[in-house]
């Protein structure tokens, strides 16, 4: 076995935190009771509310077209002055005299979008590679574990912009694709302990002793019981796909379309203005910051909620 990195070790204790028993309704009331009186879950799960609902209804807040340069006007290249906030556009333009409220509130359905996409597929990939590895053992095991040590040994930020940086054509699709790669083997490393885990437990090992189909004790004994600490993880793995989808963005590896923005788009393209016009780089940065803050809120406050081992 190949020595575990500082992130494999930890995704290693949050599995073998699983219970191996069904609690079923008690531990779920009993966490959901925790989380109620926790204001650190509270705070972030509504940054999370109100973050999902800005970008539902996103189209009808903005008072304007994002793509139109309604304040070009006033955009000067020789004294570099972009537009100051006036009424209808309380944050003013960007350097190209597009509204910037209206590009932050767009730019937030696209940001939700690309994270939750990436997250979804990131997620799928890693729970086939999990069951594989945690249900059957022997050389499967081995081989999946291998390839994720390897994934795991890299800074996932780098190892997603090597991936971003293999497509000739760069757009959202590529950041999706990148990010999504790079949570793989995080949630492939998790599900495997977990289903572990599962094995050892009475419940299973009844199971087996009454003759049920191998199929039916994985899909129907082991695998709900092993997703509790994979959901967490998905929480958290959102606040880390706004992150880096942001850093691809600003990167210049994601879509060169800025009709339709996106908040690392917005980050990337006002580095050149970071001197002499600051907001163009801070709100985009701060609602980037904010909503990542929100989700790992909320996913370490579900964590501790549904840890056996600080059960009350």
């Amino acid at each position: 076995m190949l020595p575990g990195t500082r992130r494999g070790q930890r995704l290693d204790e949050l599995a073998e935190s699983t219970p191996t028993t069904t609690a079923g309704v008690s531990l779920a009331a009993s966490a959901w009771r925790r989380l109620r009186r926790n204001p650190t879950f509270l705070l972030g799960a509504g940054i999370i509310a109100a973050f999902a609902l800005l970008a539902l209804v996103s189209p009808l807040l903005a008072a304007h077209d994002p793509a139109l340069r309604l304040l070009e006007d006033q955009v000067s290249r020789a004294d570099n002055r972009i537009p100051a906030p006036q009424p209808g556009f309380p944050l003013g333009g960007d350097q190209y005299g597009r509204p910037l409220l209206s590009r932050l509130l767009i730019g937030s359905q696209q940001t939700l979008l690309v994270a939750l996409t990436a997250t979804v597929l990131g997620l799928g990939g890693g729970l086939t590679l999990g069951i594989l590895a945690g249900a059957f053992g022997g050389w499967v095991d081995t081989l999946v574990m291998r390839v994720v040590d390897v994934l795991l040994s890299v800074p996932s930020l780098l190892l997603a912009v090597s991936i971003g940086a293999l497509f000739q054509q760069q757009s959202r699709f590529t950041v999706i694709i990148a990010v999504a790669t790079v949570q793989i083997p995080v949630f492939g490393r998790l599900l495997r302990g977990t289903m572990l885990a599962q094995r050892a437990s009475d419940h299973v090992l009844a199971a087996r002793a009454l003759g049920v189909r191998e199929r039916s004790v994985v899909f129907r004994h082991m695998l709900p019981n092993a997703l509790g600490p994979v959901i967490v993880q998905a929480t958290l793995m959102l606040a880390v796909a706004i992150i880096d989808a942001a850093a691809l963005s600003f990167l210049g590896l994601g879509s060169a379309d800025t009709s339709t923005p996106e908040w690392g788009q917005m980050l990337g393209s006002a580095q050149d203005f970071f001197d002499t016009h600051p907001q163009l780089a801070f709100w985009p940065a701060g609602c980037i910051i904010v909503v990542a803050l929100g989700f790992t809120l909320v996913g370490e406050s579900l964590r501790e909620a549904l840890d056996p081992k600080k059960r009350r």
